[in-house]
């Protein structure tokens, strides 16, 4: 089966900044969290990467918008400005964490959270919605593609999943978070997700533009990452879109479902061996899949077993790529040695990106941090950076990234949480606008009751 993530194949290869080692503007990472410390519990391990992942979001943000950079490699000549959308809204969750994590202080994370929303609320949009890149120091769109320069459904859905949680974490009656508050729902607002549906159609559309309209003509449909642009639409306050597009669009494709059997677990949704990874990641670095269920599948249930079947691969490995074992596995979008591919079972060349285990600890705890141990011990002096983790690697080829990614930065942190405290799932899932369009699409779930 084809897999909807086309953006993400084309992803990433001309945009960015070049890497730099700033002083945080928070809690002082030292250059002593690059050495590989043999003795740390579990407990501390997570908090490393935790914390030094989160250096990509804070240290690295764009100095005028306070946006996140697509990816820290330098690849043309325009990198150092190129910001995205969705990357931000990882970014912003991140800094959730931070701010509950103490490290760095509720004032400097309001500060920072008013300079992203409020350039964007002077940026580019089309019908509220943004484009998948921005110049991250005028506002204006980086096309990213000859015909995609415009609005990005998709793209603005991950940055509303964390402007909301951001909005539900920082309730303080003070001015400051008034302010921010007031900015998100302002933006959220005005984003028109009906717009999308080209003309009062059943499905949602990924793309519009002014200079060329629907040429994309990209429909956006299941199984994939792009649940939450459904459950976003639903859930607007201002410019809803019907249930029907959701059953009759996005649940009605031939991609949907499966319900066959992979090394005997069954998967509901999607291709077969379930896809890259990040399929299970993204949509759900707010919904709580927990407990969510519609008619369509159990959503605890899709995710574990995507996992499990992707890490089963790994282990029986049919292609005998050097490294790969119960220690090592995850297939998901990211860099390899000879460009940038969303790597899964059914598409794998030897590339295993640390981001498809870490943001999968929810799911699987026990082999998640077999995993990180594995990276962090055993490859550490090859993969860790001062962003954490560099973006994949392939000792096949004897490649070993030196890139980051904020697509796939920002769920480790999240996801790393959500497994440690469920923080970012009660957050987004306690937004009333949320639980209304859960309602309204027939999901059940224990933050509905």
């Amino acid at each position: 089966m084809k897999y909807f993530v086309y953006t993400y194949l084309l992803c990433l290869l001309a945009s960015g900044g070049q890497a730099q080692v700033k002083k945080s503007s928070g809690k002082k990472i030292t250059d002593k969290s690059l050495q590989i410390q043999p003795n740390l519990s579990d407990s501390q391990l997570l908090d490393l990467v935790q914390q030094q992942t989160f250096r990509y979001f804070w240290d690295f943000a764009h100095p005028v918008s306070g946006m996140a950079r697509e990816r820290s490699n330098k690849s043309n000549e325009n990198s150092d400005e190129v910001v995205t959308t969705g990357g931000t809204g990882f970014g912003v969750m991140a800094i959730i964490v931070a701010t509950e994590r103490k490290w760095i202080t509720r004032e400097q994370a309001v500060t920072r959270l008013l300079k992203i929303i409020s350039f964007l609320r002077k940026a580019d949009h089309y019908h509220g919605i943004f484009p998948h890149w921005l110049n991250g120091e005028t506002g204006k769109t980086i096309p990213f593609g000859r015909k995609d320069d415009g609005g990005d459904l998709v793209e603005s859905a991950y940055l509303f999943q964390g402007l909301l949680a951001a909005r539900q974490y920082f309730q303080q009656d003070v001015p400051a978070e008034r302010e921010l508050r007031d900015n998100i729902n302002w933006t959220w607002k005005e984003a028109e997700w009906d717009w999308y549906t080209r003309d009062g159609r059943d499905v949602l559309y990924w793309h519009w533009s002014p200079n060329n309209g629907w040429a994309m003509n990209h429909r956006i449909l299941g199984w994939n990452e792009c649940l939450i642009t459904y459950v976003l639409a639903a859930s607007s306050p201002s410019y809803p879109v019907k249930a029907e597009v959701y059953h009759k669009g996005w649940a009605a494709s031939n991609y949907f479902r499966n319900d066959r059997d992979f090394y005997g677990i069954r998967l509901p949704l999607g291709p077969d061996y379930g896809g890259p990874m990040f399929f299970s990641h993204y949509s759900f670095l707010g919904l709580d899949p927990h407990g969510l269920k519609d008619r369509y599948a159990d959503y605890w249930t899709q995710n574990k077993n995507h996992t499990l079947i992707n890490r089963e691969y790994c282990i029986r490995n049919p292609k005998g790529f050097k490294g790969y074992s119960a220690d090592c596995w995850g297939l998901t979008a990211c860099d390899t040695y000879d460009g940038y591919d969303a790597h899964s079972p059914t598409n794998d060349f030897g590339t295993i990106a640390p981001t498809a285990a870490l943001s999968s600890f929810p799911y699987t705890p026990e082999y998640s941090m077999q995993a990180l141990k594995h990276f962090y011990f055993k490859l550490g002096d090859s993969i860790w950076s001062q962003y954490g983790f560099t973006d994949a690697f392939n000792e096949t080829k004897q490649w070993y990234a030196t890139s980051h990614i904020a697509i796939d930065q920002g769920p480790i942190i999240v996801m790393i949480e959500n497994y440690r405290s469920g923080l970012l799932w009660k957050l987004f899932m306690s937004c009333p606008e949320i639980k209304t369009g859960l309602k309204k699409l027939d999901f059940s779930s224990p933050h509905l009751n």
